[in-house]
C-alpha cells in the first residue's frame, strides 16, 4: 500500500492481460492496495506473464487461487467482503460461470465497485467475439483517421485502444463509482469497453467534422500530418523533429528559428500550397542534426521537439529533471502520474510474481487457514 490519494482503498484484481492490469497498476500508483488474484497453476510454474519485467504488475501483491475450486471461489468472495473494488477483464459471462459475477460479489458486499474491462462491452452483437486493440479502434473510426494522405491507416501501437480507451476509462469509472458510493452507500458495475472509450476520445474530432473543419480523410487535416506546420521532419542525421507550430505567434517564432522568417513563403493556412511549404521546411531541417535543432528551438515557444526513442526519452534532461522516469526492478520505467501536492503517488517498480504473497495476503486479511488452503490446492504460495 502506498501513501497516495487512494490510500485505504482495497482493490481485488482478477488476473488478466493488457488494459486490466494497467488500470490496476494505476490505482496502485495512486496508493490503493491492489491484490492480484493469479491462477494457482501460474504460481506453481514459478513465474508466467506477471513476472520479471511486466511493470504493469508493480506495486501489487499476488495471491494464487484455483478459481474453479469451491474453496478457491469462496476465498475470493471472502476477500470481496473486505474490499472496495474488484476488477476483471474476462469475456462477458466468464465470472458469472465461475460464481464470481457482479450479483455474487455484490451479495457479499453491497458497496463493492465491480469494474469490467472488455473490448466490445458486456452486451451487443460482438460481445462474445475475440478481439484486440487494432480491431477495436478500427470499428470506432479512429484507426481510419491515422496516417498520411494516400497511405494506409497507421497503427498507434496499442496505446489508443487498450490503454487510453480502455484502462483510463475503467479507472475513471471506478473512481466515479467509489465517489458516488460514499453518498448512496451502494456499489455498482462499471462496464468499460475499449470501443466506447476510444469513440469518446474522438469527441473533439467529431465536433470539428460537424463544423466543417475536418475532412473524413487521412492526412489532409491540420492535426493529422496534412498541415506542414504540424508534422515530423527528417534531420541531417536521419533522425526526426516534431513540429506543432499551430498558433500564429508560435508559427512566427518557428519560422524565425528555422531561418525562414524573411523567406517568400505561402501563407500558413493556404492549404492549396501546403505541399510547397512542406518542401521548404523539409529542406531547411535537413541542414542540421536533430540535436542541433533541439538546441535552437528549446526552450522556446516554436512548438518543436526532438523525436526521441523510448530509451532516449528515459535519459533526456527534461525528463530526468522532472523525474518522469524512475528506477525500479533494475530498469527505468515511467513514474506514477499525475502528481499530487499533498498525497503523492509512489511505486517501488517491482512487478509481483504469481502467488508471491499468498500467505502474507491471507494473514493481513485475517484468514487463519492458510496452511489448510494451501494443502487443499485452493491456493498456492510461490
Amino acid at each position: 500500500m502506498g501513501n497516495g490519494p487512494l490510500s485505504g482503498v482495497r482493490v481485488i484484481e482478477l488476473a488478466g492481460i493488457g488494459p486490466g492490469p494497467f488500470a490496476a497498476m494505476l490505482l496502485a500508483d495512486l496508493g490503493a492496495e491492489v491484490i492480484r488474484v493469479d491462477r494457482a497453476a501460474a504460481a506453481l510454474r514459478g513465474g508466467g506473464a506477471t513476472g520479471g519485467t511486466d511493470f504493469t504488475n508493480r506495486g501489487k501483491r499476488s495471491i494464487a487461487v484455483d478459481l474453479k475450486s469451491e474453496r478457491g471461489k469462496e476465498l475470493v468472495l471472502r476477500m470481496v467482503e473486505k474490499s472496495d473494488v474488484l476488477l476483471e477483464g474476462f469475456r462477458p459471462g466468464v465470472t458469472e460461470r465461475l460464481g464470481l459475477g457482479p450479483d455474487d460479489c455484490l451479495a457479499r458486499n453491497p458497496k463493492l465497485v465491480y469494474g469490467r474491462m472488455t473490448g466490445w462491452g458486456q452486451q451487443g452483437p460482438l460481445s462474445q467475439s475475440a478481439g484486440h486493440d487494432v480491431g477495436y479502434i478500427a470499428i470506432t473510426g479512429a484507426l481510419h483517421a491515422i496516417g498520411r494522405a494516400g497511405g494506409p491507416p497507421q497503427i498507434p501501437m496499442n496505446l489508443l485502444g487498450d490503454f487510453a480507451g480502455g484502462s483510463m476509462y475503467l479507472v475513471v469509472g471506478v473512481l466515479a463509482a467509489l465517489l458516488e458510493s460514499k453518498v448512496s452507500g451502494k456499489g455498482q458495475v462499471v462496464d468499460a469497453a475499449i470501443v466506447d472509450g476510444t469513440a469518446h476520445l474522438s469527441t473533439f474530432i467529431h465536433g470539428f467534422m460537424a463544423g466543417g473543419m475536418w475532412r473524413d480523410e487521412r492526412g489532409v487535416n491540420m492535426l493529422d500530418s496534412g498541415a506542414p506546420w504540424y508534422d515530423v521532419y527528417e534531420t541531417a542525421d536521419g533522425k526526426h523533429v516534431a513540429v506543432g507550430a499551430l498558433e500564429p505567434q508560435f508559427y512566427a517564432e518557428f519560422l524565425q528559428k528555422l531561418g525562414l522568417a524573411d523567406a517568400d513563403l505561402p501563407g500558413q493556412h493556404d492549404s492549396d500550397r501546403w505541399p510547397d511549404l512542406r518542401d521548404r521546411f523539409a529542406a531547411a531541417f535537413k541542414a542540421r542534426t536533430r540535436d542541433e535543432w533541439a538546441e535552437v528551438f528549446l526552450p522556446g515557444d516554436a512548438c518543436v521537439a526532438p523525436v526521441l526513442s523510448l530509451a532516449e526519452a528515459a535519459e533526456h534532461p527534461y525528463n530526468t529533471a522532472r523525474e518522469v522516469f524512475v528506477e525500479g526492478a533494475g530498469h527505468r520505467q515511467p513514474a506514477p502520474a499525475p502528481r499530487f501536492s499533498r498525497t503523492p503517488g509512489e511505486t517501488d517498480g517491482v512487478p509481483v510474481l504469481p502467488g508471491g504473497q499468498t500467505r502474507e495476503v491471507l494473514a493481513d486479511l485475517g484468514f487463519d487457514d492458510a496452511d489448510e488452503l494451501i494443502e487443499s490446492g485452493a491456493v498456492a504460495q510461490a
